[in-house]
């Protein structure tokens, strides 16, 4: 009769000192490209919705690098849709003879229902639409756009009244709770 041997194929492997892989990359699911910070110091957000971004090469290589502004920037609605206007994207450095315009208009992606319940607000009340913010999403260019209306001197004044209240209230309590 044959002895029984011992398997020693079977081990475990022996676990290092490295975490395991992710099969995901790293990179993070939103990268922020541009910002609008004065617009809700000169506006009253009301609603805010996110749309796509039709672009040239040259335009997404530029906005990889960052190298965008939105702050005079609006939404003009017309027949043929939504458009992002007055938005500086930079020219792309290695971009040569197609480099893109830096002030052009760019289409804006949003939903037939969306396109037509932003239009219908801002022709009868007054309000307007901005961008607040451009950013890649998992490779792909958004803007988050915001249905707003302008505030007068004496909104900015009262906001900033509340926030000075607000800062003060914080900072007084954290005072207390290190006493």
């Amino acid at each position: 009769m044959a002895q029984p041997t011992k398997n020693t194929d079977r081990r475990r492997p022996e676990k290092s000192g490295k975490p395991e892989k992710s099969k995901k990359s790293a990179k993070p699911a939103e990268l922020l490209v541009a910002q609008n910070r004065a617009a809700s110091y000169n506006y009253t957000l009301l609603d805010r919705y996110e749309a796509g971004l039709v672009l040239h090469g040259t335009e997404v290589k530029a906005l990889r690098e960052g190298k965008a502004n939105i702050r005079d920037a609006y939404v003009d609605f017309k027949k043929s849709g939504p458009w992002l206007v007055n938005a500086h994207i930079a020219q792309y450095l290695a971009g040569g003879p197609w480099n893109h315009e830096p002030l052009g208009s760019r289409k804006l992606l949003l939903h037939r229902n969306e396109i037509h319940k932003l239009s219908v607000r801002t022709e009868a009340k007054g309000l307007t639409v901005i961008p607040l913010r451009i950013y890649f999403r998992n490779g792909i260019a958004k803007c988050e756009i915001a249905l707003a209306q302008g505030k007068k001197t004496w909104d900015r004044r009262a906001d900033e009244k509340k926030k000075e209240a607000r800062r003060e209230v914080d900072e007084s309590m954290y005072r207390n709770r290190r006493r």
